[in-house]
């Protein structure tokens, strides 16, 4: 099954206690569809500009990533620098340069608009709305935001929410949206928005599945060594949404796989500076790390206390 994401391409320029590096690949629709592309093969829309080399859409093509939704206009291509201290889950952004993805326009090509399964990355709600008034019979869409367009857009995010099934946020995104301090009962507000489900990535400490009124955890993985969590959540989605896409089928069962699938490949990309770690991967290093997950939270069941 193929999967469609929308999103951003962008250099990000980055420093972190452990290293930096300048105008290396970035943006959320990179990190989904090389994600994503050890699953599914992927259709990718978004913008860039007439500085982005082309030894990076052969990259991207030599993992089977559809580039026809991949614009080129005259311009620079989206840039982001950014610093981390010794709290990796708290970026400081020292500058954003939209250049040619202030206009970004996003027009499916006509075979996308078959996509059964969509990602609808953390791009203005408004341009959610228009690429889900072009897909004609998505089978599960799930969408990302953040608290710009949460305090900025709420209006066009309700209507982006109404049509969505599944929400990927983070916990301070749930709790902004809902209103709501405590994570669980934000979460069941944001479902009685719209989507049936919600993820919530919570980067170090593991992500929360809400789904139709059960609750499933996967830990993070213990890392030695976190090199840059630029696009960790990216790569979640994509890990989750590939597998599902794989798999063809939305059961429990494969949703709290699809979760572990996530933090697999999340816990591959913070090991690197941009996509160095997730390129270098394979079934064999997917497949075990997946059974290490599993082994963080085996344990027998508890005998009689009386």
């Amino acid at each position: 099954m193929s999967l469609l994401v929308v999103g951003s391409v962008a250099f990000d320029s980055i420093k972190t206690p452990f290293g930096e590096v300048e105008e290396a690949l970035g943006g959320s629709a990179t990190y989904f569809s090389t994600s994503a592309s050890y699953f599914t093969d992927v259709q990718l829309v978004a913008v860039i500009g007439e500085d982005f080399p082309e030894k990076e859409l052969n990259e991207l093509r030599g993992r089977g990533v559809d580039l026809q939704g991949l614009v080129r206009t005259p311009g620079r291509t989206f840039r982001w620098k950014g610093e981390y201290g010794m709290d990796l889950n708290d970026a400081k952004t020292l500058d954003t340069q939209l250049n040619v993805f202030e206009h970004f326009d996003p027009v499916l090509p006509e075979e996308y608009c078959n996509a059964e399964y969509v990602f609808l990355g953390n791009i203005h709600p408004a341009l959610q709305l228009k690429v889900l008034e072009q897909i004609k019979a998505p089978k599960f869409i799930g969408a990302d935001t953040m608290n710009f367009w949460i305090n900025g857009w709420p209006d066009d995010l309700r209507k982006v929410l109404a049509k969505i099934d599944m929400l990927f946020v983070n916990d301070a995104e749930a709790r902004a949206l809902a209103d709501e301090p405590n994570i669980v009962k934000a979460a069941e507000k944001i479902k009685a928005m719209g989507p049936k489900r919600v993820m919530i990535k919570r980067g170090e400490y593991g992500a929360l599945l809400f789904d139709d009124g059960e609750t499933f955890f996967a830990p993070a993985y213990p890392l030695e060594a976190v090199f840059d969590p630029t696009g960790a959540g990216d790569s979640f989605g994509g890990g989750f949404m590939g597998f599902v896409a794989r798999n063809g089928n939305l059961d429990r069962n494969t949703l709290c796989q699809a979760t572990v699938v996530g933090s697999v490949m999340a816990s591959y990309c913070v090991e690197r500076f941009s996509l160095e770690r997730l390129r270098q991967l394979g079934p064999n290093l997917i497949e075990k790390r997946y059974q290490q997950f599993a082994e963080l939270t085996r344990f027998d069941p508890l005998a009689p206390l009386d």
